[in-house]
């Protein structure tokens, strides 16, 4: 009779609380979500050219894609090169940047086009991304 009180009092004692575990991984997602930036993709597959003094960029958080076709694309659209100052103007922040991932077969005029209008829309900080590699 005995041992089956102990085998019942220790199965009450055995459920473990799980609000402390709940309660950090609560305050650990806050803490993710809030330290995370993000970044807008260009949304298309880009070959970029190789240089032997690319730099990394923390500070980028829009991406711009220019594909060999003549096609500019921001966050997986494809954008008109008349509206492209517009559209990166609403998505940069003041502490953000550009940067501008251009095909390697893709025209520098439209990589210039493409800065020009950044920069009349009020965007500085522009960057063309590269690949490192070289001589």
């Amino acid at each position: 009779m005995r041992r089956r009180r102990l085998s019942a009092d220790s199965g009450e004692a055995s459920e473990i609380n799980l609000t402390p575990m709940l309660d950090v991984v609560f305050i650990m997602l806050i803490f993710f979500i809030v330290t995370t930036s993000f970044i807008k993709e260009s949304g298309v597959e880009i070959n970029r050219p190789e240089s032997s003094d690319a730099t990394p960029r923390p500070s980028a958080q829009v991406m711009v894609a220019l594909t060999p076709e003549g096609s500019v694309w921001v966050d997986g659209d494809v954008v008109d090169i008349h509206r492209i100052g517009d559209v990166v103007g609403e998505l940069v922040s003041e502490e953000g940047g550009v940067v501008i991932q251009a095909d390697r077969d893709s025209t520098t005029g439209l990589l210039v086009d493409v800065m020009d209008r950044l920069r009349e829309a009020g965007v500085e900080d522009v960057a063309v991304a590269a690949r490192r590699g070289g001589s």
